[in-house]
């Protein structure tokens, strides 16, 4: 059975003018089916620009991308993408927001707009479909962020650290929501953070790169008890020091 992703071999370099500067060399690992799966390393090593090679925005110059053991360039539809900023649009209303991705696939119709208010209403904006972006909370504005991405039915989420413009307090209580809501659809998901403890409290598999160019440094299968079944509840957990302070090493140990 094929994994739900699998890379060989993955290189990128950057051009300009003034030459070549790699920014990924030789990156291989898989993410299983239904697996939240996390990258962190030093800033600069090559995190967004792998998320930008899996869903296609980049073409690999060496290696390969595989989606279910087919090429990725075959599977865009397929990906779902959450960025850093929710990139909600004012003049619209969150039910609106919400939608755009299926206005623009044309495919809004009375399935997927009875759809898309059962998803509100489950994850807490069912009171909120005709308010307008800049009268929700941060935490709210992502979990329309999220639910516009969900609206598409995709296989495979990439996350590129959709907490990190938001306070340290709405951080912890959306990154609990948001890891709930990925778990419970069954999704697959790559997260891509510089918070050791947001990888830890998330992540089922951890993968470590190095400085620039990144090379893969580590990966690292994360376990906790049942009874530490959400983020905030992990952070709780008498393991989660010991997986912090292994994380710091490996990245300590690329400088």
């Amino acid at each position: 059975m094929a994994y739900k992703l699998t890379v060989k071999n993955l290189s990128y370099a950057y051009h300009s003018m003034e030459g070549e500067t790699l920014a990924l060399k030789e990156l291989s690992f898989h993410v299983e089916n239904g697996e939240f799966f996390s990258v962190i390393g030093p800033s600069g090593c090559g995190k967004s620009t792998l998320l930008s090679l899996l869903c296609g925005l980049l073409t690999a110059e060496n290696g390969e991308i595989l989606i279910d053991g087919e090429p990725v360039h075959e599977h865009r539809s397929s990906i779902g993408y959450m960025f850093q900023r929710d990139h909600l649009l004012e003049w619209r209303t969150i039910q609106a927001n919400a939608s755009l991705g299926l206005e623009i696939q044309k495919k809004l119709n009375d399935k997927s707009k009875k759809e898309l208010s059962e998803m509100l209403t489950a994850y807490g904006l069912g009171g909120f479909q005709d308010a307008k972006p800049s009268e929700l909370s941060g935490g709210m504005r992502q979990r329309a962020a999220l639910i516009r991405t969900l609206a598409l039915k995709p296989d495979l989420l990439l996350l590129d650290e959709p907490f990190s413009v938001l306070d340290y307090q709405t951080r912890l209580s959306v990154c609990d929501d948001i890891s709930s809501i990925i778990r419970s659809t069954g999704k697959t998901a790559i997260l891509i953070t510089h918070d050791l403890s947001e990888a830890i409290s998330m992540a089922d598999r951890i993968l470590v790169l190095t400085k620039r160019p990144g090379t893969i440094r580590a990966l690292m299968k994360i376990s906790f008890p049942p009874e530490y079944d959400t983020p905030l509840k992990r952070r709780n957990a008498p393991d989660f020091a010991g997986y912090f302070q292994k994380l710091w090493e490996y990245l300590r140990e690329g400088d």
